[in-house]
């Protein structure tokens, strides 16, 4: 269930957790999808049947991928009421402690771990929020990520 809180009230709302997101199965056909996207032809994500005798036992999804999923699996998260437009800063620090095997299923939780006013280029609030990806049943996570959004309104 997405925690929902209100842009004047998100200061208060700092070291708090989201609840997990809905289970996100990675599939075979967007990893595929994605290495034509981006050029990353690495055969631990798409040679199926050479990656079933590599390290991990069959394909994984490359890390970018993973991060381009923290648009899904973020806004399931943590959301603000209030905010008019809201724009991707960067990341602080992006992690891959463990492997996403094509096939499995991956969920997300994040923490609200800072807010700060900013003037420009307009009046907001930057928000920073660590993200973990989890894959079903690993004992840790696959990505942590410490995200920067900018939003505006109020």
């Amino acid at each position: 269930m997405v925690k929902v809180i209100p842009y004047a009230d998100l200061e208060n709302h700092i070291g708090e957790e989201s609840e997990w997101t809905d289970w996100f199965e990675v599939k075979q056909e967007k990893i595929n999808q994605f290495a034509e996207a981006t050029g990353d032809h690495q055969w631990i994500h798409i040679d199926i049947e050479r990656a079933k005798k590599g390290p991990f036992g069959g394909t994984i999804a490359h890390g970018y991928y993973t991060v381009s999923l923290l648009p899904v699996l973020s806004g399931q998260c943590i959301a603000v009421s209030g905010v008019t437009m809201g724009v991707n800063y960067g990341v602080n620090k992006i992690r891959f402690p463990a492997p996403v095997p094509v096939g499995k299923r991956i969920r997300a939780k994040s923490k609200l771990t800072a807010v700060k006013k900013i003037e420009k280029p307009m009046p907001g609030k930057q928000m920073e929020t660590k993200v973990e990806v989890w894959v079903e049943g690993n004992s840790k996570p696959s990505m942590v990520a410490e995200t920067i959004s900018r939003l505006y309104g109020g």
